[in-house]
């Protein structure tokens, strides 16, 4: 069994105004999870992008505008929403204080292509670190 300590694991910055820390992957171990929470600054979030695999977000904290495709909606904390694997969609924070949101995806590394341009395809695998003991 491996527990896995969150409060050793890095924030990143993914980019202006969105943190984000991965919690399960590929490196702790997980074989079909990736888990990740971010915390994005008013009018910040994902920018629209796809994932080869189903992923669910929920929103911890705060306010989200949500779109899958042309569909579009508002969700506060607590609620939950199912993107369908291959799916084009994004969030955005639409209130004035942190948005905290939790992603799920089913697959244990990150992987997400981009409809801007100027966003990369983005792979994330984490970097080992060093074990302790």
């Amino acid at each position: 069994m491996r527990i896995v300590d969150h409060e050793s694991q890095p924030n990143e910055e993914w980019r202006a105004g969105v943190l984000t820390r991965m919690y399960v992957s590929a490196i702790t171990g997980a074989a079909q999870l990736c888990v990740f929470e971010q915390w994005c600054e008013p009018d910040k979030g994902a920018p629209t992008h796809l994932h080869a695999v189903e992923e669910v977000l929920t929103v911890l904290e705060g306010q989200a505008e949500i779109w899958i495709e042309e569909e579009r909606a508002a969700m506060s904390a607590r609620q939950s929403v199912v993107v369908p694997a291959g799916r084009r969609h994004g969030f955005r924070n639409t209130g004035a204080s942190t948005l905290h949101v939790r992603a799920t995806l089913a697959a244990p590394i990150f992987e997400a292509t981009f409809d801007d341009r100027n966003e990369l395809t983005r792979r994330w695998v984490p970097q080992r670190r060093a074990s302790g003991g």
